[in-house]
């Protein structure tokens, strides 16, 4: 078979050559449904030498055909592992999106650094392809939550499909500032780290109180109270709380109740980027619900850590570790270093506990009075 689709496609080649040369357009549309019906019947069968043969005769066709055709050469081609990856590539870079569309979306002959160059140079049309791929991974998505229009990004959220690094997350936290129904379709991603959940809701909130005061200024303190409590609902929602979250929280509620919690425990999970455990401890060493500590670590400036921590009994060298995590997951810079240690050493644990009752009350009651200073 192999000698056999070989003497066909250049046999074809030869005709080929012909038809370029004198054929009209119907021709060479003809010879193109020829080429492609001949690689298709057995391109699983075909050497990596036959493929790039057919490579060769594709790329000769396209420069003398119509966009239609080329539509339907990309439609036949997407779908196989073993398409030629020059014409591949070819047809993904197009700028027309009905030749493009089918390529981005479903072959497999492009490679991440393919489908960035491509998403980064290329159209609205060519993201929102790409968005729809069976499988993307965190680099390109992160390219498509940065340079997408709205349908991108709805449409990359979406894909179960989708991987998101931290960067990603970060990208469409800020993006929810613009665009209030990101927040609905992200907390449906069920791998959501919970630091980037709780950021994503926080910024949510921010956005949508904005809107809505200025809107109705007359009613500025009602609605502060309904965003507070529809964020703390949200905080507290089962289905906001992955399985691994849930586990890292167990597991510190039972190392604190077996008194095997202790500072150099909060200072390790601090270190090692966990964010769920370092949280879970410090709550029950502040006695405060984690939902508490979550919203402080997430929403205040350091000041807030520092209050946990005193309250915490914890030294500075573990305040610094909790602070440098919080900066990193945030993406934020945090207020001088050398600042906030001052401040932790002159902090009293009376003043701590004063401001802590005052935002576990915040909590419970949905207040947006000043805390004491």
């Amino acid at each position: 078979m192999h000698l056999r689709a070989k003497a066909a496609s250049e046999n074809l080649l030869d005709e080929l050559q012909d038809t370029l040369a004198h054929g009209p357009v119907a021709r060479r549309v003809e010879t193109l449904r020829r080429v492609t019906d001949l690689f298709v019947s057995g391109a699983v069968d075909y050497s990596d030498e036959q493929v790039a043969l057919f490579d060769d005769v594709f790329a000769c066709l396209v420069r003398h055909i119509e966009a239609k055709a080329k539509a339907l050469l990309a439609q036949r081609l997407a779908p196989i592992a073993k398409a030629p990856p020059r014409i591949i590539r070819h047809l993904a870079f197009d700028d027309l999106i009905d030749v493009a569309a089918p390529v981005l979306t479903q072959s497999t002959q492009l490679d991440d650094h393919a489908l960035i160059e491509n998403a980064r140079s290329k159209s609205q049309g060519h993201l929102l392809a790409i968005s729809k791929r069976q499988v993307l991974s965190g680099a390109v998505t992160e390219v498509l939550v940065e340079l997408g229009n709205i349908e991108v990004v709805h449409s990359t959220v979406n894909n179960p499909g989708a991987e998101f690094s931290a960067q990603g997350y970060s990208t469409l936290a800020s993006r929810v500032e613009i665009d209030d129904t990101l927040s609905a379709l992200i907390s449906m991603v069920s791998s959501i780290p919970r630091h980037h959940y709780l950021k994503l809701i926080a910024k949510a909130s921010v956005s949508v109180r904005s809107r809505l005061e200025a809107a109705h200024p007359q009613e500025a303190n009602e609605i502060a109270t309904a965003v507070r409590e529809a964020s703390r609902r949200a905080r507290l929602a089962p289905a906001a709380m992955s399985k691994e979250t849930v586990i890292a929280h167990g597991l510190v509620r039972a190392l604190y109740e077996d008194g095997r919690l202790d500072e150099k425990l909060v200072g390790n999970f601090a270190e090692e980027g966990k964010f769920d455990e370092t949280n879970a401890a410090i709550a029950c060493m502040a006695n405060v619900t984690v939902s508490v500590a979550e919203s402080i670590m997430i929403e205040s400036r350091a000041e807030g850590v520092l209050i946990l921590a005193k309250v915490a009994g914890l030294t500075w060298s573990t305040v610094r570790a909790i602070i440098s995590l919080r900066d990193e997951l945030s993406g934020m810079k945090s207020a001088d270093i050398e600042a906030c240690r001052l401040t932790y050493e002159q902090l009293r644990p009376s003043t701590a506990q004063q401001v802590l009752r005052f935002h576990r009350m915040q909590q419970e009651t949905g207040s947006t009075a000043a805390p004491p200073t």
